[in-house]
C-alpha cells in the first residue's frame, strides 16, 4: 500500500507513528474519530476547555464524523491509510492496541478519552484517563457480537457478515487473553481515572480495580443556536429515538412498539450496521432520517412529544440534549440514564423491553406530562461550563 505523508486542514498524519514534539502542555488523545456520537461530542467539549491542545486518534474519517473536527488540530496513526478502516473502524479493532503502543506523545498533561483504546498511548508526562467503558469487544464478546432477531432474514452487510463470522470470532478470542492483560496494563498506566456515570464506575472497578472519579459530560446541542426543519414526514408530536443503529441498541423494540401504535409516528436519528435491516421492517409511520445535522437536531428536540432510550447505556446524553429542550425522555431504567433521568421530574422508566410495557409507558406520559420548564432546570445540573471547570481543576492539580 502506498505510504502517504500529507497536511491540509490542520490534519498532520506521522508515517510509523514516530513521537512527535509540539509546543503546549495538553493533548488530547480519542478512540477513533469515524461516526458521530456521544463520545465525540464530549471530545468537542474537551477541545473547548483546552483550545490550544491537538488532537490524537487511530483514525479520522472527517465525512463521518462531526464537522468541528475539520478546523482542529488532529493527528490520525498509520492506520489511517486505509480507506476500509476509515469507513468501517469496527474492523480495526484487533490493531488498535498496536498503534497506540506506537504513540508517544510529549506533553505536560495527555487527556486520554477512552473506551478501552486510547488510554495505552505512551507519555513522557502526566496520563489522565477519561473512560466512558472498558472495551466491549474484550469483555463482553457476546453482547458486541450478537445479531439482530431479524437479521436472518436479510441480506446482511458485509461489515455484518464479517463481524459476525466464524473466522472473526475465532480470531477475537484467541487475540482476548494478550490484549486484556495489555488493556490493564494501559489503565493502571494512569495517574488519575475519571468516567462518565456512577453505573460505568463500577463496572471500570471491576474490570481494572480502579474507582474512577466521575465527571459528567454536558449536553451539547444548544437550544439558542439555529434550528432547521429535516426532511420528515413526521407530524409535530413523534417520538424520538437518537442512536446509532447496533443490536445493543434494542430498536427492534421500539420498532415493534410503533408497528403496533399506527396514530404515533417515531423519528430515528443515525445510521450504523443494522440499518439496512430497520429500514426493511420499519412501519410506514417509522421514519429513519440517518445522520442529521446540529441545527435538525436542535429541530427535533424541539418537536418531539418526548425522547425514547431502550439501551443499556454508558451514559445518557440524549436524555439530556433533549432536556434541555424541555423535552422529557422514555428510558430503560439501567444503566447511564439512571443519573441522567429524574424520575417524575424529566422522564420515566420502563423496566424491561417487552413491548406492552413500553407502549404503556407512552400512554402514560401522554396522560401525565412533564413541566418543560422542570425539565430544563434538570439538564441545566450538567452544563458544558461545570463539566470544563471541573477538567481544568483536575489538569492543574496534575500540571508540574
Amino acid at each position: 500500500m502506498e505510504l502517504l505523508n500529507r497536511t491540509h486542514r490542520g490534519v498532520r498524519e506521522e508515517i510509523g507513528g514516530s513521537p512527535v514534539d509540539q509546543p503546549g502542555t495538553i493533548a488530547i488523545v480519542h478512540d477513533y474519530l469515524t461516526q458521530r456520537g456521544g463520545a465525540e461530542r464530549v471530545v468537542l467539549a474537551m477541545h473547548r476547555a483546552f483550545p490550544a491542545a491537538p488532537i490524537y486518534t487511530s483514525l479520522y474519517e472527517p465525512d463521518l464524523t462531526f464537522p468541528e473536527f475539520r478546523d482542529l488540530d488532529v493527528r490520525p496513526s498509520y492506520l489511517n491509510r486505509s480507506q476500509t478502516l476509515r469507513r468501517q473502524h469496527r474492523l480495526a479493532a484487533p490493531l488498535l492496541a498496536h498503534a497506540f503502543s506506537k504513540l508517544q506523545i510529549k506533553e505536560d498533561v495527555v487527556l486520554c478519552s477512552s473506551s478501552g483504546w486510547a488510554h495505552g498511548v505512551h507519555t513522557t508526562g502526566t496520563k489522565l484517563v477519561y473512560c466512558y467503558c472498558p472495551a466491549r469487544w474484550l469483555y463482553k464478546r457476546n453482547e458486541y457480537f450478537r445479531k439482530d432477531r431479524n437479521e436472518g432474514h436479510h441480506r446482511a452487510s458485509l461489515l455484518d457478515t464479517i463481524r459476525n463470522s466464524f473466522v472473526l470470532r475465532n480470531s477475537v478470542r484467541a487475540v482476548t487473553p494478550p490484549l486484556r492483560r495489555w488493556d490493564r496494563r494501559a489503565a493502571a498506566s494512569a495517574s488519575a481515572y475519571y468516567t462518565t456515570s456512577s453505573a460505568m464506575s463500577a463496572e471500570i472497578t471491576s474490570v481494572y480495580g480502579i474507582r474512577p472519579l466521575v465527571i459528567s459530560p454536558p449536553p451539547l446541542c444548544e437550544v439558542s443556536g439555529p434550528w432547521e426543519r429535516p426532511r420528515t414526514r413526521a407530524k409535530d408530536g413523534f417520538f424520538l429515538v437518537v442512536s446509532r443503529l447496533l443490536p445493543y441498541k434494542n430498536l427492534d423494540r421500539i420498532f415493534a412498539v410503533f408497528a403496533e401504535r399506527p396514530d404515533l409516528d417515531l423519528v430515528v436519528v443515525g445510521t450504523g450496521p443494522l440499518g439496512k435491516t430497520l429500514q426493511q421492517t420499519a412501519t410506514s409511520n417509522i421514519h429513519l432520517l440517518g445522520n442529521v445535522n446540529d441545527r435538525e437536531l436542535c429541530w427535533l428536540y424541539g418537536h418531539a412529544y418526548a425522547l425514547i432510550a431502550p439501551a443499556f447505556e454508558d451514559y445518557g446524553l440524549t436524555p439530556l440534549e433533549a432536556a434541555t429542550f424541555g423535552t422529557p425522555t422514555l428510558a430503560l431504567r439501567r444503566g447511564g440514564y439512571l443519573d441522567t433521568v429524574s424520575e417524575g421530574r424529566s422522564g420515566y422508566f420502563f423496566e424491561d423491553l417487552d413491548v406492552s410495557s413500553i407502549s404503556g409507558l407512552i400512554d402514560k406520559l401522554r396522560e401525565n406530562p412533564l413541566d418543560d420548564d422542570e425539565i430544563r432546570e434538570h439538564a441545566s445540573q450538567f452544563s458544558e461550563e461545570r463539566f470544563a471547570s471541573a477538567l481544568r481543576q483536575q489538569v492543574s492539580l496534575h500540571v508540574a
